[in-house]
């Protein structure tokens, strides 16, 4: 009679069914990793390994084209080396160094096998000799069976040989990187420029990645052939015009989770070339939203994390970091390729209350230029255009008490009523529809007040205004000092100082 598994019994009969070797190692090559954080994946490895340095090196060659990341880390000898090419070299569920990238045990071969299909890792331990294994997923398939080669060092030392003058270090090599190269010959222009192209966005995903160890005193270096990677920071912490706004320690459970809130300078505060590059890899607007870290590590570039904000325009100003311990890897649902997190629902509302009131002071921003903000709420400060909200709609009149137009309205006469006829004129035709399409379509491409005058011609429309200002009783110093908080003048502070003004009238 055949026994069957019961568990009031105890009773264990089982078939033994292992995965096919040939069918799982290419499902494992669709984990949904790019190049990008393919390599992100592989330098989480470096830091693990308490690495000061690590180089990418792209090598061209058309279909034979080889990517390799070494890194002078602790290494490994030949035991360690076997164990982490396993799949599933660690148990998520085990307690790991609090410095600990790595979570599944996946990362350097899933990573790799997404990329290429001849991963050979080399390795040196201090003390240890180099040891070198490889997975060729080709060779795996055939045999059908989950054979790891062993590679004599010797016979690869052009490759490994930069180990050899180090005390310890690793080298990953891929090889046959399918998926980038597929085809492609050495002569093909056309493939030659995209094999390039990769390669300047794999350098911006890593400079934005692991920019808070890149600018830590004595942290890691990133290099690509002889260049190193700059960090690039989301927060724009040091800029003057930047709003920090909250300092927050959540608890959940035993561990707490750190977050700010930042409100970025409006684009009258940036210079372009500072503009461009805080928009990042994606854009002002997609890269609005939470930042969140794990272990100092970005594993999420700005997203309002399903908690029912929309990515917009006037929101794109703000940007909040939340770091994460790696003891909290299943409550925030990271994947295996730390690109994806999810808040627990015990912290979704207070979230929310944090990106509520960051998202409120970055669209007055947005507005309102962050003039009024960044003059501590001043009433002194001037605008020419209002905001109003009528019957749930909003719209824009302009501000008649704003002194020069005040000035121009009492100086008309009789003709006070064409003016303000005329001012209506212009209220009642802005063409918002037109404004909001191409807003929309161009969100970065506001033009300057006055950008398309010379010093010259800037100075006289300057000094035009200052002088209707004296002609209604100002003093010389009362009219630079409301000029300054007037716009579009405060922009031009220095003009405004040094104005040349007649003959005859002082600062008094």
């Amino acid at each position: 009679m055949s026994e069957f598994y019961n568990s009031e019994t105890d009773i264990k009969a089982y078939d033994l069914v292992q995965p096919k070797p040939g069918a799982m190692i290419e499902a494992l090559r669709a984990f949904g990793y790019n190049l990008e954080t393919a390599i992100a994946d592989l330098i989480d490895n470096s830091i693990t390994a308490c690495s000061k340095n690590v180089w990418l090196n792209f090598n061209w060659k058309g279909k034979n084209s080889t990517i390799s990341i070494k890194d002078d880390g602790y290494g490994m000898n030949e035991e360690k080396l076997v164990n982490s090419m396993r799949l599933g070299s660690k148990n998520p569920l085990e307690d790991r160094d609090t410095d600990d990238l790595g979570r599944f045990g996946f990362g350097l071969k899933t990573a790799s096998f997404s990329q290429c299909r001849k991963l050979t890792v080399g390795s040196k331990d201090i003390g240890s000799n180099l040891s070198v294994r490889c997975w060729d997923l080709s060779y795996v398939s055939n045999s059908e069976e989950w054979r790891l080669l062993k590679v004599d060092p010797n016979s690869q030392r052009n490759l490994f040989s930069d180990l050899e003058s180090m005390e310890s270090g690793t080298i990953v090599l891929w090889e046959n990187i399918d998926n980038l190269v597929k085809g492609n010959s050495t002569d093909d222009n056309k493939s030659h420029k995209l094999f390039l192209e990769r390669i300047e966005n794999v350098e911006k995903h890593l400079s934005m990645t692991f920019h808070k160890y890149l600018e830590a005193k004595n942290g890691l270096n990133i290099w690509m052939g002889n260049k190193k990677i700059k960090p690039w920071n989301p927060f724009l912490q040091y800029h003057t015009a930047t709003q920090h706004l909250c300092d927050e320690n959540l608890v959940l459970y035993d561990g707490k989770i750190s977050v700010n809130s930042f409100v970025l300078p409006h684009r009258s505060k940036l210079d372009d070339q500072t503009y461009e590059v805080t928009g990042g890899i994606r854009g002002w607007n997609d890269h609005q939203g939470f930042y969140v870290y794990r272990n100092k590590r970005l594993i999420v570039p700005g997203d309002w994390l399903g908690l029912g904000f929309p990515k917009d325009d006037v929101h794109k100003l703000a940007r909040i970091e939340v770091n994460i311990p790696n003891s909290m890897d299943s409550d925030w649902k990271i994947d295996v390729k730390k690109s994806v997190a999810r808040p627990p629902s015990i912290l979704r509302d207070e979230l929310k209350k944090i990106a509520r009131i960051t998202r409120e002071r970055a669209e007055q921003v947005y507005w309102y230029r962050g003039k009024i903000l960044q003059r501590g709420g001043s009433s002194d400060f001037v605008f020419v255009w209002k905001t109003n909200l009528l019957h749930g709609n909003y719209f824009c009149s302009i501000n008649r008490d704003h002194p020069l137009i005040r000035e121009m309205l009492d100086t008309s006469g009789e003709n006070s009523y064409k003016v303000n006829s005329i001012l209506r004129l212009i209220e009642e035709t802005v063409p918002i529809q037109f404004i909001l399409l191409k807003n929309s379509e161009n969100p970065d491409k506001g033009r300057k007040p006055f950008e398309e005058l010379d010093s010259k011609k800037i100075n006289e429309v300057i000094k035009y205004f200052m002088e209707t200002l004296l002609k209604s009783g100002m003093s010389v110093l009362e009219a630079r000092n409301k000029l300054k908080s007037m716009e579009p003048f405060n922009e031009y502070p220095d003009i405004i100082e040094n104005l040349q003004l007649n003959a005859g009238v002082s600062d008094e």
